[in-house]
């Protein structure tokens, strides 16, 4: 069941968005080649503390840390580590948090030195997936109006798309229905209603859209090893359209 938030919900959820909108812009501050995830984690854990927010990926489901730190070919999921990152490398940092009993979840994608331009192409096609799905998030819409843009975009420039990890409703729990692929046909699927809360969120492969996951039951990978990117917004659908709560 889809729960619809009220106007006055959805303005109670603005607070979770944005403590992890400023964990965003505050890593963009802290990314430079040498550094660690395991740094990057715990200065966010420290972080949303900070703002009055509270940790939830620590201990869900047995996840060992306070953030998804995804590196190069890692498509989501990844364990922070002590390994330092490197010149070129390629970091997908999610993060979540709670206030209020509300949630905000939001990935976004950091590169180490300068990016190769292949890389540069990469993260601007899969942002401007993210900015066309959310285009499509208008009450009376179909879900396939969002989750086709996304879909044909990316596949015009060559990439593909991350079937097998799910995009979510987000409220009082961190996931909600709809739970669906970016992947879709236009006019098909779940009607879009004003009240709905949920993230945007595309995985976009340089190569196959096939992934496979680590002996450890996380770690998703691309299944060719080639660069995997994503953006991640949560996004209320108000009568005045798009409503972006993790707004950086």
């Amino acid at each position: 069941m889809i729960i619809l938030k009220s106007p006055r919900e959805i303005e109670e959820m603005k607070t979770a968005g944005q403590i992890v909108a400023d964990c965003h812009r505050e890593v963009a501050k802290l990314i430079e080649p040498g550094i660690t995830t395991l740094e990057i984690n715990d200065f966010v854990a420290k972080h949303i503390i900070k703002l009055g927010g509270k940790q939830f990926t620590k201990g869900y489901n047995g996840f060992p840390a306070e953030t998804c730190a995804s590196v190069n070919d890692v498509v989501a999921h990844g364990f922070p580590s002590a390994k330092p990152l490197q010149e070129g490398d390629l970091l997908k940092l999610d993060i979540v948090a709670e206030y209020g009993g509300w949630f905000g979840d939001s990935c976004w994608c950091y590169t180490i030195g300068q990016p190769s331009p292949a890389v540069e192409r990469l993260l601007k096609v899969t942002k401007e997936c993210l900015e066309l799905g959310i285009a499509q998030a208008i009450p009376g819409n179909r879900l396939g109006d969002i989750t086709s843009a996304i879909q044909k975009h990316a596949e015009s420039h060559g990439y593909s798309v991350v079937r097998d990890l799910l995009a979510h409703g987000v409220g009082r729990s961190l996931h909600e229905e709809p739970s669906y692929e970016h992947v879709g046909v236009a006019g098909k699927g779940v009607r879009l209603k004003e009240g709905m809360v949920f993230t945007i969120e595309p995985m976009i492969n340089e190569g196959t859209f096939r992934i496979s996951i680590d002996a450890d039951g996380w770690t998703a990978r691309t299944a060719d090893g080639k660069l995997s990117a994503q953006y991640e917004h949560t996004v209320a659908l108000t009568a005045d359209g798009p409503l972006i709560l993790t707004a950086q």
